[in-house]
């Protein structure tokens, strides 16, 4: 990605200066950018942008939110998803108190040996099992015990979206439903006939 494609004022969704919140196009593109936001923060780390050279703050700052926390991979050190939360008191009706994204897979930083390792465990319907599913899924757990299932989103593109899946799914088989914005999940099926 270039740094123009990682620049909010010349790549977002800079035309959404108000947030309708009971908008579903508005809501997909907030889940959009907050899933961009994790893209961009790794790009940052990978490339030391910090304080005022970083281009991550802005995909968040234009909704009102802050990054309540990084999800980093323990394997690789890579950030695979962020933790966001809204800073606008009162919160605007509808308007999730948290978010919590992530982000697909990055191919051209050295992360993308370790993502390529969690598309196989896609493809071989084994992501449960990876150390970034459990802090992924311990991450949502918390968030949601501690804040309520209503004011948590779940956001993701590719990969991410797989992870943001497979959180929803272990969520919802406890009774508890999170609405998700779920980018391009891989899907993988056995080969149909003719």
């Amino acid at each position: 990605m270039s740094e123009e494609e990682d620049t909010f004022d010349l790549s977002g969704p800079v035309h959404l200066a108000t947030v309708d919140w009971t908008n579903p196009d508005h809501q997909r593109t907030v889940a959009a950018s907050l899933v961009k936001g994790v893209y961009v923060l790794q790009r940052d780390c990978k490339r030391a942008r910090k304080g005022r050279p970083a281009l991550a703050p802005p995909w968040w700052e234009a909704f009102d939110y802050q990054l309540h926390k990084l999800l980093i991979d323990k394997d690789d050190s890579s950030v695979f998803g962020a933790i966001y939360q809204l800073t606008s008191v009162p919160s605007p009706d509808q308007a999730p108190r948290y978010v919590i994204a992530f982000r697909g897979t990055i191919p051209k930083l050295d992360t993308f040996k370790r993502d390529l390792k969690l598309n196989i465990r896609i493809i071989t319907n084994r992501l449960d099992q990876t150390p970034r599913a459990a802090a992924a899924l311990q991450a949502v757990q918390h968030i949601v015990a501690t804040y309520g299932s209503s004011n948590v989103w779940l956001a993701g593109h590719s990969q991410g979206a797989a992870m943001g899946m497979l959180a929803g799914k272990y969520m919802a088989k406890t009774g508890v439903v999170l609405e998700a914005f779920l980018f391009n999940p891989p899907f993988v099926s056995p080969q149909s006939g003719d």
